[in-house]
């Protein structure tokens, strides 16, 4: 049984779709009962339901599993608390494997919630646990926000100049990554950067994105003010925190190489040419 930890959100369902493609028994753990229904829809053995802070929810869920991945909600504010309590259970109850779901370049202290990550990879590292670290890049399907505005508008518009460089990486292709490292041996102690793309400028994604469409798309920077006000609706934590990540970007980039990616599909990484056509197909 392979337990996944934020089962009800997009990277949890990408990763448990790819575990019951290997015929793997899945186990979810969730916040909330209005992901159950979908989750067994989708073939999973057992869904537990309970916050990540309950010591009795997760000793639940973790009882029996041979493997975990764990997936914190994004840029939590109680990411390192979530793991601690996670990891002593894990190792109290025997679990064999645990995988962690961080990201790309962690040690950027400008971006909190890469920072956070790095305090639970260093968590890992002084655990007993048979552990693997994943650092999966911004993924493609992020872009998918803009989908309708390329549409309508001709405008692929992002928080950051448009001179800023990204390596992104398909969902899909991190959600089989994941797979492969939770179900064969030979992963113990190693941590994989999951990149997709060299690194790519906004221009060169918004031409990219125009080639699957047939149209002309512009890319066009965003201020950080007026994204803030499209936010208001989020939490404070949440907002400041992206925000930091938007002018780590504006500054730095985030820039990976695909090669250990390709390395773990046997095969290429997926592109953002082939990721664009295939959803300018799906939604033809």
């Amino acid at each position: 049984m392979i337990l996944v930890t934020g089962a009800g959100g997009k990277t949890g369902r990408a990763v448990i779709e790819a575990l019951l493609l290997e015929d793997a028994a899945v186990r979810a753990f969730v916040r909330s009962t209005a992901h159950e229904t979908a989750l067994m829809a989708m073939g999973v053995n057992e869904v537990i339901v309970g916050a990540m802070d309950d010591p009795h929810a997760l000793a639940r869920a973790l009882r029996g599993a041979e493997a975990v991945y764990h997936i914190c909600p994004n840029v939590h504010p109680d990411e390192i608390a979530f793991a601690r309590l996670l990891i002593a259970t894990a190792t109290d109850l025997g679990v064999p494997r645990f995988v962690y779901h961080s990201v790309l370049h962690p040690q950027i202290e400008a971006m909190p919630h890469h920072w956070s990550k790095l305090r639970v990879e260093e968590m890992l590292f002084a655990s007993a646990l048979d552990i693997t670290v994943l650092q999966p890049t911004a993924y493609m399907q992020n872009s998918l926000a803009q989908w309708d505005r390329m549409k309508r508008e001709g405008i692929y518009r992002v928080p950051y100049p448009i001179e800023t460089r990204l390596s992104l990486v398909d969902l899909d292709d991190v959600a089989e990554a994941a797979a492969t490292v939770l179900i064969n041996s030979g992963h113990a102690g190693a941590t994989y950067e999951l990149v997709g793309t060299p690194p790519l400028s906004q221009v060169e994604i918004a031409e990219t994105f125009g080639q699957a469409l047939k149209k002309p798309i512009r890319a066009e920077a965003e201020a950080i003010k007026s994204w803030e006000q499209r936010a208001r609706s989020a939490d404070d934590y949440s907002r400041e925190t992206l925000i930091k990540m938007f002018r780590a970007y504006a500054r730095d980039g985030l820039k990976g190489n695909p090669n250990v990616l390709s390395w773990l599909l046997g095969r290429p990484a997926t592109s953002l040419a082939a990721f664009a056509a295939r959803t300018a197909a799906a939604q033809e």
